[in-house]
């Protein structure tokens, strides 16, 4: 890479959610690229698990869904070890929970994003940046330079640029620590999950029947240093009496419940989105979800701004509406995180839970918190609107509904399912683009 690149917009990081912004901006005719301290794509162990029914959605509406269905597997909602939520009745297209490892969500959305030539630029460290009237001066590790009109931090939990741009990270310490897995083993594996003062504890073969995935919580809080094979056969051993012959681990990790969200997702022409703006515990496996949808929702407006069609007051929506709509799931994983203890009246409130989702409202209302709900925006006249995005071939359009009537944004018009907020059990908006067609483009046409 040469000094100083100029581009309209830098995203630090090429996880899900740098990859699905990038693909956005580059859709809505925006020049950006993505910066990314991994030399290689390749992701080292699987990660999350996959999507749940709104970010589907959105996959679908990008004209990209059937990539990721081609190689996942459609469940129930996960809701505990032992209760899966059937939502057949779910207002969606894709009334699923989608299994996929986050190293096949990554791949695939890499190759998306190579086809829409993006750059990525990888092997390379952001220590910082100078922002200005005007743009943002991205300083590399390398001695180069990049220099955009704005920036936006993907880059995961330990954001360099949340710290860089002095926005705070407020929220709740770790209570529980786990360590989690890939391995090989030489036992016979427990059946089930088995869970215990310090959390639960289980072991399942992933594809293929022969790497095992371990999560094992642990009883010590606050070790810093990288899990090792030993530490995790230590604390398989004192949990079940054996640890099972694991050997030749593929990854080993650590994962606590620790639970925080960015004070402010934008600071002048420096933004957040995903794990940089957000973190919590996979209780709900919410995460890779959330960072997607913060995508589509900056993605649009930052373009709309980007290219002069909008001010920048626009941005500013970005953090009203998911900023709530984060803080919500995080609720709800604290809540998942607490039910997975072992105390006996933990355990009580479990099996009260268990029987209270066995009942249509109380499943409807929980499975459209997992999913988590489209937000809304606000158009140029002040409207309250939902947001919808749909893909052509070659375009990107974003379309707001004013109750029955949509209007556009950019480049055409689609008629959508997009229900009023509230109009079912679920709370959620249905949302999906059936056709398109060209017109003038017609900004604030909402009233």
């Amino acid at each position: 890479m040469s000094r100083d690149v100029i581009v309209d917009v830098v995203v630090v990081g090429a996880g899900p959610t740098g990859l699905m912004l990038a693909a956005e901006l580059t859709l809505a005719g925006v020049d950006v690229a993505i910066v990314e301290r991994r030399p290689t794509p390749e992701l080292v162990g699987s990660r999350a698990g996959g999507f749940h029914s709104r970010t589907i959605e959105i996959l679908d509406q990008r004209g990209i869904a059937d990539r990721f269905l081609a190689e996942g597997q459609t469940y129930p909602v996960p809701y505990s070890g032992s209760t899966m939520l059937d939502i057949g009745d779910f207002p969606t297209r894709h009334p699923y929970t989608l299994g996929l490892w986050q190293n096949h969500i990554e791949r695939i959305l890499a190759g998306w994003v190579d086809e829409l030539a993006v750059p990525i630029h990888r092997g390379l460290d952001v220590t910082g940046f100078v922002q200005g009237d005007i743009g943002v001066d991205v300083r590399l590790a390398s001695g180069e330079a990049m220099r955009a009109r704005y920036i936006v931090g993907a880059d995961g939990g330990r954001s360099v640029i949340r710290k860089a741009a002095g926005i705070e990270f407020p929220g709740w310490e770790t209570t529980t620590s786990a360590m989690i897995a890939e391995v090989e083993v030489t036992e016979e594996l427990p059946a089930g999950i088995k869970y215990d003062a310090s959390g639960l504890h289980g072991l399942s073969f992933m594809e293929g029947g022969r790497t095992v995935r371990v999560v094992t919580s642990e009883r010590e809080l606050g070790i810093t240093s990288e899990p090792t094979l030993t530490d995790l056969s230590a604390n398989l051993t004192a949990v079940f009496g054996t640890d099972f012959g694991v050997h030749h681990p593929t990854w080993i990790s650590r994962f606590t419940d620790a639970t925080r969200q960015a004070a402010a997702y934008r600071s002048g022409r420096v933004l957040l989105a995903g794990d940089a703006a957000h973190i919590h515990s996979p209780a709900g496996g919410q995460g890779i979800g959330l960072g997607i949808q913060d995508a589509v929702n900056l993605g649009w407006k930052l373009a709309q701004v980007v290219k002069g069609i909008s001010s920048e007051s626009l941005l500013d929506t970005y953090h009203a509406e998911r900023h709530p709509a984060a803080a919500r799931a995080l609720e709800y994983s604290k809540a998942m995180s607490a039910l997975q203890r072992h105390a006996v009246r933990i355990a009580a409130v479990r099996d009260l839970m268990d029987q209270l989702v066995g009942m249509d409202g109380p499943r409807q209302y929980v499975a459209g918190l997992m999913s988590a709900s489209m937000s809304t925006t606000t158009s140029a006249k002040g409207t309250r609107c939902s947001a919808v995005g749909c893909l052509t071939s070659t375009w990107s359009v974003t379309v707001e509904r004013c109750g029955s009537t949509p209007c556009s944004t950019q480049l055409g018009q689609c008629r959508s399912t997009s229900d009023s907020r509230g109009a079912s059990p679920w709370g959620l908006g249905r949302t999906g683009c059936d056709w398109w067609t060209p017109r003038t483009p017609a900004p604030g046409s909402c009233r």
